[in-house]
């Protein structure tokens, strides 16, 4: 059985600070001792830009930080971890989708669907882009108990009714939450990505993770979603890392972020050419330390395992 007291001496915020009791996880989380230590251990012992350089510092640098890649692909069941992409927090991934993807994908008269129960960084991005190219932006809604509005039958074999009404072959993206970060509802993610794709099999789904991750087991491959993201501060890691994950076609495909940097490959005076994914996302100098300390909040969950986690979650 978990020890609530073994628990909260890992986390060395409480001997500052007695009587906490945080309830605002949902905005960011604690930390615990062995991520900051791992993030005191870089900048202490081999403090150095990763990628770039050919010295034993810069190499242990960056075995380190591409460890952290594998152990997060491994931690949602990625089938590589070049699928795995860094930004800073769930809001540039979803911004960096909405440019990449979106930009590229979306035309005129198109659709794009999201819901009314999306954070800001999943809905306004979707909304200027679909304003700039002409395409219809859809809301699903929600009901009075503050769970999505699909129309759900109560029968054996459930079947998503609004869904058949809002996405059409038109339908380029499909974006919405896994977990409410205001009402904590959970959407059946899984199954309305399933009808989604029956009704539009060209649909690309992205689903923002941020509040799911740290509360309930992701196995990508087994929800079928084109995309994931969340980020590593709200699932007891460092501030600024966060994760794009994305079907290795479509990454292959996508247009870059941002340029300059280790996306680079070649550059001539007439033109450039540009690494495969995930180098092709990530522009200029990390968060090096904490990406590496990123790892160790991963372990953490793991080791506590997610029953603690999910007893913080209203059940859907």
């Amino acid at each position: 059985m978990l020890n609530r007291n073994l628990i909260q001496k890992q986390f060395p915020i409480f001997q500052h600070q007695s009587n906490l009791v945080y309830l605002d996880s949902t905005a960011t989380s604690l930390k615990p001792k062995i991520v900051i230590d791992k993030i005191k251990e870089y900048y202490e012992e081999y403090s150095a830009n990763v990628f770039r350089g050919i010295y034993p510092m810069s190499e242990k640098a960056t075995i380190e930080f591409e460890e952290t890649r594998s152990i997060v692909s491994k931690f949602i069941n990625a089938n590589k971890s070049e699928e795995i992409i860094f930004t800073r927090n769930t809001t540039e991934s979803l911004n960096l989708l909405a440019y990449s993807l979106g930009r590229k994908i979306v035309e005129t008269d198109d659709e794009i669907v999201t819901t009314i129960m999306e954070h800001h960084s999943n809905f306004v991005p979707w909304q200027v882009l679909a304003s700039e190219v002409g395409a219809t932006f859809k809301i699903i809604d929600i009901d009075d108990e503050g769970y999505l509005d699909l129309g759900l039958e109560k029968v054996k074999n459930q079947k998503l009714k609004v869904l058949e009404q809002i996405i059409t072959k038109k339908t380029k993206i499909l974006t919405l939450t896994y977990v409410s970060n205001v009402l904590g509802t959970i959407n059946p993610v899984k199954e309305i990505i399933k009808e989604a794709k029956k009704i539009n099999p060209e649909i690309i789904v992205i689903v923002d993770a941020a509040q799911a991750v740290p509360h309930l087991k992701i196995d990508v491959q087994d929800l079928g979603a084109d995309f994931i993201v969340f980020s590593s501060h709200k699932m007891l890691g460092p501030t600024g890392v966060g994760v794009l994950w994305g079907k290795e076609k479509i990454l292959q495909e996508m247009y870059p972020f941002m340029y300059g940097g280790d996306m680079i490959d070649e550059v001539y005076i007439d033109r450039s050419t540009y690494k495969n994914p995930p180098h092709k996302f990530e522009a200029g100098t990390p968060a090096i330390g904490e990406t590496i300390a990123f790892k160790e909040a991963i372990n953490f969950l793991d080791k506590i395992g997610y029953f603690l986690q999910f007893c913080q979650v209203p059940s859907s």
